[in-house]
């Protein structure tokens, strides 16, 4: 198969070389690499094409990393045929020397539409970086033990059958599938889970195998992790009301139903910790909740096996790992409350 890279990048200067030089350095290398330089103040372009890649500057895009996809695609993929894949990944990501191999072994047996990857998190960000790449650790794990079978093709690097692609234009354009006549969504806040959606829709089979793996930046500040966990959050909620109930959003409502009993459990947790030692002055170690405090103690630890000791250990101190998990619970509750009441949506 005939394979083109795109690379969507906004002022990724620190991050563009190392990107460029994973896809030089892959088993089966791509034919071609275009880094899609979206409204750069900085060195981006000059880099990429200092790496050898090919660089498209886009023209008034308003529509961030969607938009900028669009722009290349609707030119991109007329020329593209049964034969051709197209790669988007993000311009912060580094695929491990395997990945095109494998997905285009996959790929190439004419069953799935589209191939995608597990990630691990790059070094840095301290607490909240670790907090991060235990996380990431746990996802892989978990797609591992589902044989493949991901519910998101995530931005991170996917690659795509390019027919199967254009079938989701037409789609959009005949009514079948929300969205103007366009691969990418560009009204939505998480387009990679929206279009996963949509090829699901149309009945297109799709893999995250084990082989596929890359590693991608981390959020630095508890800030912009959460700016980027309720855009997450918030635009999966917003992209299964656009699709309503089918037989394929069945399990991804199923998903955000178990989202919003944890959060009950977890605060109800807290709260009556809370009130034990406020009225008592005392911990009251009721048996319901030791047996949950040691489930949630076991999985923890069990879960993050592929870190090593060191992050078992922290895993095994309860109230370490629970400031990330109640973080993460509010910021779903957060992004449940937005939805509710149709608050103005940010990237």
């Amino acid at each position: 198969m005939h394979v083109t890279v795109l690379v969507p990048a906004h002022d990724e200067e620190d991050q563009i070389a190392e990107t460029i030089t994973s896809l030089h350095g892959q088993r089966r290398r791509p034919n071609r690499v275009i880094v899609i330089a979206d409204n750069c103040t900085d060195r981006t372009a000059d880099i990429a094409r200092a790496h050898g890649a090919e660089v498209i500057k886009t023209v008034g895009n308003r529509h961030k990393k969607a938009g900028a996809l669009n722009q290349v695609l609707e030119v991109l993929l007329p020329q593209l045929g049964s034969r051709h894949a197209v790669l988007v990944m993000d311009a912060d990501s580094a695929l491990d020397p395997g990945f095109i191999h494998h997905a285009v072994l996959r790929l190439a047996t004419g069953e799935l539409a589209a191939v995608g990857g597990t990630f691990t998190g790059k070094p840095g960000g301290g607490l909240v970086g670790m907090f991060q790449r235990n996380e990431y650790a746990r996802y892989a794990r978990d797609v591992r033990r589902l044989h493949g079978k991901a519910l998101v093709l995530t931005g991170t690097a996917t690659l795509f059958r390019a027919l199967a692609l254009k079938e989701v234009v037409r789609a959009r354009r005949g009514g079948r599938l929300p969205g103007r006549d366009q691969v990418y969504d560009v009204r939505v806040l998480t387009e990679d889970n929206e279009l996963t959606l949509a090829l699901l829709h149309l009945r297109f089979r799709i893999l995250c195998p084990a082989e596929c793996t890359l590693t991608t930046e981390v959020m630095e500040t508890w800030k912009d992790l959460f700016k980027q966990r309720l855009r997450w959050k918030r635009g999966a909620l917003e992209n299964l009301t656009d699709y309503g109930w089918t037989r394929v959003t069945f399990a991804y409502w199923g998903r955000q139903l178990l989202s919003l009993v944890g959060i009950i459990v977890i605060f109800a947790y807290l709260g009556a910790t809370a009130w034990s030692i406020a009225v008592t002055g005392t911990l009251d170690f009721h048996p319901l909740w030791v047996a949950v405090t040691g489930v949630f103690m076991v999985e923890r630890i069990v879960t993050v096996r592929s870190r090593g000791g060191v992050q078992m250990a922290v895993a095994a101190l309860l109230v370490v790992e629970m400031i990330f998990d109640v973080f993460l619970q509010i910021t779903q509750a957060k992004a449940f409350w937005d939805a509710a009441w149709r608050r103005e949506r940010k990237w």
